[in-house]
């Protein structure tokens, strides 16, 4: 803000616009200097010097007029403000209706020395981000309504901006610091009864603990206190419901005349003293300097701190997680820079895992400036926050996976799709054949892992079927022998009265193999794995970690090992995929986590419990199978592969895939065996050619995810038309790809991707039946 101070009010600050008056002037200047030579030029310069010259001395003319607006609008702004805000605290401006600064007082050139500007926008950029557009709306507002005002909280704390419209169009500004007050979330927490009391007496807030030892909302100290005034560290009575009550008081300074007072229900009888008062707060209090040096805390805080003595304590050695240098912290509280907010702490604690709500307040003792902390045990809150995170990771990984997997099996069915053309027409002599196998063993690779995180992400398609597990361990008793060596033993024990369930028997093998060969690398000296086997029935809900398994009947199955166990800070982490403690190249990190996602997905749960040096215990529930709930599914499922089958070569199929190298394969694969296939890639291109009435088409093969309408949605308008015609689903992601109700379109199929040419010209085979 360039301009002269007055000399008449030494403590005004008067802006001229040196600018305006030095371009008004030129311009005169220059008209002046043009006009003479009209008479002495040809004619056709003259009448063009003359438009500009007369141009110029409008233009000058018209900033001296509003220069001398200003000037008149100036000269009120010096009568106003003398005597008037010119000694006032708070900084003030009177600006025009262009937001142009005309004066300020003393206690804006010291708020603003390092931020001069001609505009009150500019002035305020130090503090605000968008000042423009906070002056514009108090601006409107006080146009309408006289005056108007906001309350801003910008980072370097909270503003309170008021505006007042004067004559002549101009505009008084205050900008104020308001000072935070803790009678926020932070006090309503406390636990300890907390009252916040004005210069004047008047109560302006009491926290839930103060309203509730009270039994009522006061409005003033004489209403509570018996006598006046009231002295920190000292007993006196309130008045309350239930009749007069002794409380301890301790009196913290706040900003503005405000102060803070805690109240601690007493007997006076047994606190000789202000220290001792301290000492036996029922709450834990820590009294510290600026510095972090714990000057002394109580006993509460001594046994939540897990310290046994008071000498040489840091606060940043007893606490750690707020995320910046707690030196930083603490002296922006001292200073009155920080807003009263609480913070969650974790304990330094080596025995357990404790985190604390600091509320952390500025009091003065003896002249020097101090800290007190307020600890409120947090670790329910913590711990519930973060196995909500814990589930959230879970699924969005489970997301991640389902997609990655997805986009893997549109690759994986164009690759061994290829390569099935390819073996057609090399035979076993070809030297190219060992090749061609190596390409498609190593496919059927990558195709099983993407099942895995499929598994994880429970996005697979399972095939359940009615199973005894006993018989189904039994069927892998051979092959997980020969998993664990020579040097662990196995042991199976079953439950003789047994149930059965319903699971896919390839996926529930999948799982044992995977818990036994953690169980045996576990082990590295050997030891003994136990798979047992129970019927168990739940009277009620089994409540787990963060599952609840329902009352019921169930069937267990627990792996055992004693092996080296898993410590408490990595078990909850043993589901997430691709986490291991094994050495580099010695697992993927999926086993578990596969494990996790095909027993959620058949409808169980899995716990696991370890202690460090003595082993693991893994447990799984699934749910009995109830007899006879799809005994009518599998007949009419079974029946119709009593008929004869079609030969190859009958049929037209529309194929509709949006990946061109899939659709290139699957159409070649059809062709071969003879069909008739007719190509969109996508569900409007489809429908398009379906609009010729005189096609005939037997079957659609369609992918299910595609970009714009999907897979059963133009199934479902093209069905209106043709009724009779078959259906193939293929899909990278499971059957669960149709959304949470599966599609009701009749003589439909699925087929997962990735498929081979066998598999993809079979199932359109059978659909043609």
């Amino acid at each position: 803000m360039s301009g002269r101070q007055t000399s008449s009010v030494p403590a005004l600050r008067i802006y001229q616009p040196e600018s305006l008056r030095l371009l008004a002037t030129l311009s005169l200047s220059i008209g002046l200097m043009i006009v003479p030579m009209f008479f002495t030029w040809p004619d056709w310069i003259m009448r063009g010097l003359l438009a500009v010259g007369l141009t110029l001395l409008a233009v000058a003319l018209m900033m001296l007029l509003q220069n001398r607006l200003r000037v008149n609008a100036r000269a009120m702004a010096v009568e106003l403000l003398t005597g008037f805000i010119e000694k006032d605290a708070t900084p003030s401006f009177v600006t025009d209706d262009d937001g142009v600064v005309h004066a300020c007082n003393l206690a804006a050139q010291t708020r603003f020395e390092d931020t001069e500007r001609e505009t009150l926008a500019g002035t305020l950029r130090s503090i605000l981000a968008n000042p423009s557009a906070v002056l514009f709306r108090l601006q409107s507002r006080a146009r309408f309504e006289g005056s108007a005002r906001e309350d801003i909280v910008t980072r370097r704390g909270h503003v309170r901006l008021a505006v007042h419209q004067m004559h002549e169009g101009n505009y008084l500004w205050r900008v104020e610091d308001v000072a935070e007050r803790q009678s926020g979330r932070g006090s309503e927490s406390v636990p300890i009864p907390m009252i916040t009391v004005g210069r004047t007496g008047a109560v302006l807030f009491m926290n839930e603990a103060a309203r509730k030892m009270v039994g009522e909302r006061v409005k003033s100290t004489d209403r509570l206190f018996l006598s006046l005034p009231v002295s920190s560290g000292e007993i006196s009575t309130i008045t309350t419901k239930n009749g007069p009550l002794d409380v301890l008081v301790t009196e913290l300074n706040r900003t503005q005349g405000r102060s803070e007072l805690f109240l601690m229900e007493v007997n006076s009888a047994e606190v000789p003293s202000q220290q001792s008062s301290f000492e036996h707060m029922p709450v834990p209090f820590i009294k510290l300097a600026p510095s972090g040096d714990i000057l002394s805390l109580n006993k509460m805080a001594m046994g939540m701190l897990g310290v046994k003595s008071r000498d040489n304590l840091k606060l940043a050695q007893l606490m750690e997680g707020l995320g910046r240098p707690m030196s930083d912290w603490l002296r922006d509280t001292a200073d009155g820079l920080a807003s009263n907010k609480s913070e969650f702490l974790r304990l330094s604690r080596p025995d357990k895992e404790i985190f604390v709500q600091v509320t952390l307040t500025r009091m003065v003792e003896d002249g020097n400036t101090i800290l007190i902390a307020v600890l409120n045990d947090a670790t329910e809150l913590k711990t519930l926050e973060a196995q909500f995170v814990q589930s959230q990771k879970m699924q969005a990984i489970g997301q991640l996976a389902g997609g990655v997997a997805h986009d893997f099996n549109n690759l994986l069915t164009a690759i061994s799709g290829h390569c099935d053309l390819l073996l057609l027409r090399h035979d076993q002599g070809d030297q190219d054949f060992g090749d061609l196998i190596q390409i498609h063993e190593n496919a059927n690779r990558a195709a099983s892992l993407v099942s895995q995180l499929l598994a994880f992400s429970r996005k697979q398609t399972l095939q359940p079927e009615v199973l005894d597990v006993r018989d189904t361990l039994s069927d892998l008793t051979h092959l997980l022998n020969r998993l664990v060596g020579e040097k662990v033993t196995l042991t199976l024990s079953h439950d003789p009265v047994m149930r059965s369930i319903r699971a896919d028997k390839r996926q529930l093998e999948q799982v044992l193999m995977n818990l036994v060969v953690n169980a045996r690398d576990a082990m590295p000296n050997g030891g003994e794995i136990r798979v047992r086997t129970e019927a168990v029935t739940l009277d009620k809900p089994l409540k787990r970690d963060r599952a609840a398994v329902p009352e019921g009947n169930w069937v267990t199955v627990k792996v055992s090992d004693e092996g080296i166990g898993i410590s408490a800070d990595k078990l909850q982490k043993v589901f997430e995929p691709f986490y291991t403690t094994k050495r580099t190249g010695e697992g993927t990190g999926l086993g578990l986590s596969t494990a996790y996602g095909i027993v959620k997905q058949t409808g169980g749960f899995i716990f696991v419990d370890s202690i460090p040096g003595k082993g693991t215990l893994f447990t799984l529930y699934f749910p009995v199978y109830q007899e006879g709930e799809d005994e009518k599914q599998v007949v009419e499922a079974d029946a119709p592969k009593a008929a004869a089958a079609p030969q190859h070569g009958e049929g037209v199929v529309l194929l509709v895939e949006d990946e061109a190298p899939v659709r290139a394969f699957a159409s070649r694969a059809l062709r071969m065996r003879g069909y008739t296939v007719l190509e969109a890639e996508s569900a409007e291109d489809a429908l398009g050619i379906l609009e010729d009435d005189s096609l005939t088409v037997d079957v659609f093969v369609t992918d299910v995810v595609m970009p714009g309408m999907d897979g059963p949605t133009w199934v479902r308008e093209a069905l209106k038309s043709r009724p009779d015609t078959r259906v193939v689903f293929v899909s990278g992601y499971a059957e669960g790809a149709f959304g949470e109700s599966e599609p009701d379109v009749p003589n439909s199929v699925f087929l997962p991707k990735p498929f081979s040419l066998n598999q993809l010209t079979e199932t359109v085979h059978d659909q043609l039946h």
